[in-house]
């Protein structure tokens, strides 16, 4: 269903009217381009005890404390902190009885006359009241700007700080609508979310891993991160020019091949002359397609996933980079150092099939031309053919006729590498047969997953168990 979405004026003219809600905006590195809304529509005495900026790092430093970089989300928890204290203490006898006080804070690097090539982004944030004298809530996004040019960066950034304002106000008692809200009069082509945290009383019940998800769901971002103590991330925070060993699938549940899996491509990985020495961060990597039953995101069954891969300490991303081409440009925008990708021989063998290259005008070729641009390596788990007992390897995978040449080709450069010293005891198991045992309640399916992950599942009851 269709929603009427509000132009920013609107949004902005809405809080200035409203006589319960007092505020101030303080920001840093693009103008003031959110306080600007509330000023242009008018009725802003009502809205704004007050506006600052900071761009002289000693001058934003005696402020708001020193900080290793001006555009964090340190930086920005420093500047909520610091301004929500000083409105309470200002105005809380005054008025607080009968106002919902709130700030918004954002720091930003937009293109400059001096910096054309900077990547525009930055993290906002709001920490507001949900009634007079009550405890304060906060959302804080990271958002990356599109555009090409500085005036419309800046024009974008001030609308997604309109709409984060009026969300936290009077959306938050429905963060799925208020993270839809994010884009509203913008497109992802403009802007796009890859971070959103929510914290305090009014968000109390709310899981920003799923939160994390949802943005990725609503288009807002194609890919979304937290690690493995279940905090939601920035990805560049925890990709930047790192090595990175990704292993694609849906996890469930997590069986022993998916822990041989990742061991054996780690063991290779970490041998790689470009790898050696650098830090190594291992993704588990779910796209929209492995979350989805049917035609919707059973929310509990995502969750089962996750604490599963959490408690095993791994890194979980969500994405809905269905092509390996994809993923691989998404992530090398955050590093440059050598990223290598495990995969069954089954998920291999597709990678050969040109029916999902039909959209790319140099096919197959383009595809592969893209995933192998910067250094990546596909790491091949073997594969036992259940009616011949056939063992099937990266060495011995027949593509078609046609690509065989090429299929030979990324073999003998080592663009793929087969797996070695993998458990053929695990050749035979299947998440998708362990899930069924589980939900039949055949008791086979304990042998099939590592201990750790039978007994939360026993424990916790996942997957309808």
């Amino acid at each position: 269903m269709s929603r009427d979405i509000p132009d920013t004026h609107q949004k902005a003219l809405q809080i200035n009217l409203d006589p319960a809600t007092y505020g101030a905006f303080v920001e840093i590195g693009a103008g003031q381009e959110v306080a600007r809304w509330f000023f242009r529509v008018g009725g802003a005495a009502g809205t704004i005890a007050k506006t600052m900026s900071a761009y002289d790092m000693t001058v934003s430093d005696a402020i708001y404390g020193p900080c290793e970089r001006y555009v964090s989300r340190q930086r920005l928890q420093s500047m909520l902190e610091r301004e929500y204290g000083l409105m309470l203490e200002r105005l809380g006898a005054k008025r607080g009885a009968n106002t919902r006080f709130f700030v918004f804070a954002d720091t930003v690097a937009a293109k400059s006359y001096s910096r054309k090539d900077v990547e525009a982004q930055g993290w906002l944030g709001v920490r507001f009241q949900t009634q007079p004298q009550g405890e304060p809530s906060e959302i804080i996004i990271h958002a990356r700007l599109l555009d090409k040019e500085n005036l419309q960066e800046q024009e974008a950034l001030g609308v997604v700080g309109v709409n984060l304002v009026h969300g936290a106000l009077y959306l938050h008692a429905d963060p799925a609508a208020l993270i839809q809200a994010l884009l509203d009069n913008l497109t992802p082509e403009r802007v796009e979310v890859d971070m959103i945290k929510f914290s305090g009383p009014a968000f109390a019940s709310v899981d920003n891993r799923l939160m994390a998800m949802q943005l990725v769901q609503l288009g807002l971002t194609k890919a979304a991160i937290f690690t493995a103590n279940g905090e939601v991330v920035q990805p560049a925070d925890i990709l930047y020019k790192k090595a990175l060993l990704v292993e694609r699938g849906s996890f469930r549940p997590v069986t022993k091949v998916t822990m041989d899996m990742l061991e054996c491509a780690q063991a290779l990985f970490v041998q790689e002359p470009k790898v050696q020495g650098e830090d190594v961060v291992v993704l588990m990597e779910m796209t929209l397609k492995n979350l989805t039953d049917g035609d919707k995101i059973d929310h509990q069954d995502f969750l089962d996933r996750v604490d599963i891969l959490c408690a095993l300490g791994k890194n979980v991303m969500i994405s809905n980079y269905g092509e390996f081409h994809r993923l691989a440009a998404y992530l090398f925008l955050f590093t440059k150092k050598m990223i290598g990708i495990t995969m069954g021989v089954p998920t291999l063998r597709e990678l050969f099939d040109e029916k999902y290259y039909a959209n790319l005008e140099g096919g197959i070729l383009e595809s592969f031309g893209r995933l192998f641009k910067n250094d990546l390596k596909l790491y091949a788990y073997p594969y036992r053919e259940p009616k011949t007992g056939a063992l099937i390897t990266a060495g011995n995978l027949r593509v078609a006729p046609h690509l065989r040449h090429l299929y030979a080709y990324l073999l003998e450069n080592r663009f793929i590498d087969g797996l070695r010293d993998v458990n053929e005891d695990h050749l035979a198991i299947f998440s998708r047969d362990a899930l069924a045992k589980i939900r039949s309640g055949d008791p086979a399916w304990e042998a099939m997953v590592p201990p750790q992950v039978a007994e939360m599942i026993k424990a916790r009851k996942m997957f309808n168990h």
